[in-house]
């Protein structure tokens, strides 16, 4: 693999220090892919995003079969988030113990109970993947997670192909630089999202980016808005407590923040405990989602991202419950799942924790929480197991078998970051649309993709935990 990257490239320190100062410069000339970055002894300062001085090579094989199957992932999250009992019966241990989906759960209950105000669905949904190496060389693509909430890096990854195709041709790889892929998340994100508006049917409603207090990725949603603005869309950007000070529903359940009214409500926030500062908050997040607003994704959708729902999807016989009359659709689903394991009490949660604790690096645990650098590993894990095996805390949790990505090597550029090659992992993310009224899906579309890389010493996190950085694929 490491050879689809040029030898002259790939081993010259020199060529490779004086390239990453022309791609820093470059970055912050051109202005693309900066963020807001939060620093302890100032305000905001605008920096590039990190990224990989070079493409990461990435099998076509397996690229094109991520991108086949996103569709299908789709269609499964928008069947589960229907299927009021299967997720009741799916997260009924995990929510005795896990405070923060309980909550979530019972608004969905709530909205379950009262019946939805909206039929129009919105999902923005981003399936993450690793290759999976195996002794005798070979590859298979296996998925880590998939997003439901917030799914990121979709504005930022429209723009990472033009900074390595320049980089590729300041140092002479023509050829390289033109099989950099074209990509453009943001306007296939835009797209679903003006889907919505437009069927919520008034033109002087906007779309409300729920954001956070203190945001660092500020630029990753403007290239979203822009696409939005450039349909002649209005957005507005409010936070939770803004929504709790000046957010009403009138007789007819349409929402009202400051005034506008709002069709969409596209969740930047909300996905991690941290997100709640207060009761007002979460009575903020119920109010939206009774209203008559476009969730994007509703409280039900959110739930069908949490890693239980993830588990018991790969239980045998689960996936033919929603694909029934489609064993073609099962099969390429089910490919790209890795071995996964119940903590639930019983026999067969007591031989997920003996399996775990005899052979830890074959294993990741994984709490239901999103964001990155939440997992796991190791002895870590061991201890995590050793506290909670016997009692109900084990259900929080879900076993995955350990995924084994062959490694590259390259660059990491970062802000004050030592500039140095690095043996890297790479995870590959799909991002995928879906718009449905009523019974009738509208819209469902894959619209693009995302590699991140990070430096093998670290085991989990992703670019908005400062591990990760924004790469390209190289397929080979």
């Amino acid at each position: 693999m490491a050879n689809a990257i040029p030898e002259k490239i790939r081993m010259n320190t020199t060529l490779l220090e004086n390239l990453a100062e022309v791609a820093k410069d470059a970055a912050l000339l051109k202005g693309v892919l900066m963020r807001i970055q939060e620093t302890p002894n100032s305000s905001e300062l605008v920096t590039y995003a990190p990224f990989t001085l070079f493409p990461t090579p990435v099998p076509e094989a397996a690229f094109s079969q991520a991108l086949a199957v996103q569709t299908h992932f789709n269609t499964l999250v928008d069947k589960i988030s229907q299927d009021a009992e299967f997720l009741q019966d799916a997260l009924a241990s995990t929510i005795e113990v896990d405070d923060f989906t309980a909550r979530l759960f019972k608004i969905h209950q709530q909205i379950v109970k009262e019946g939805t105000s909206q039929s129009v669905v919105c999902g923005l949904n981003r399936s993450d993947y690793m290759l999976d190496q195996a002794e005798d060389g070979s590859s298979s693509l296996k998925q880590i997670e998939i997003n439901t909430i917030a799914a990121s890096f979709g504005g930022l990854s429209s723009h990472t192909p033009d900074v390595h195709r320049h980089i590729l041709q300041l140092a002479g790889q023509l050829e390289q630089s033109e099989r950099i892929l074209d990509n453009n998340p943001a306007a296939g994100l835009a797209r679903a999202v003006a889907k919505a508006w437009e069927l919520y049917g008034s033109e002087k409603a906007v779309v409300m980016f729920l954001v956070e207090e203190g945001q660092r990725n500020i630029f990753d949603h403007r290239y979203v808005e822009k696409e939005l603005w450039n349909r002649n869309i209005a957005t507005m950007r409010r936070r939770f407590d803004d929504v709790s000070k000046t957010g009403s529903m009138d007789r007819d359940k349409r929402l009202f923040v400051d005034g506008q009214e709002v069709a969409v409500v596209y969740f930047r926030n909300g996905y991690m405990p941290q997100n709640y500062n207060s009761e007002k908050d979460w009575d903020a997040r119920l109010m939206m989602e009774r209203s008559l607003a476009v969730k994007c994704p509703d409280i039900s959708t959110h739930l069908v991202g949490t890693k239980k729902v993830q588990q018991v999807l790969a239980t045998p016989g689960v996936l033919e419950k929603f694909f029934p009359h489609q064993p073609q659709v099962v099969d390429q689903i089910r490919a790209t799942f890795a071995g996964l394991y119940t903590l639930d009490m019983g026999p067969e949660g007591d031989q997920t924790v003996a399996m775990a604790l005899a052979a830890p690096d074959r294993f990741v645990l994984k709490p239901q929480r999103e964001g990155g650098g939440n997992n796991f590993y190791g002895s870590e894990m061991c201890e995590v197991l050793q506290e909670v095996k016997d009692g109900t805390e084990r259900t929080a949790y879900i076993l995955m078998d350990k995924i084994h990505p062959a490694p590259v090597q390259n660059v990491l550029l970062r802000r004050d970051a030592p500039l140095q090659i690095s043996t890297c992992l790479s995870e590959l993310g799909v991002f995928g649309t879906y718009v449905r009224k009523g019974e009738d899906m509208v819209l469902n579309e894959c619209v693009g993709h995302l590699l991140r890389t990070k430096s093998s010493e670290h085991s989990d996190g992703g670019v908005a935990s400062g591990v990760a950085v924004l790469d390209n694929p190289l397929l080979f």
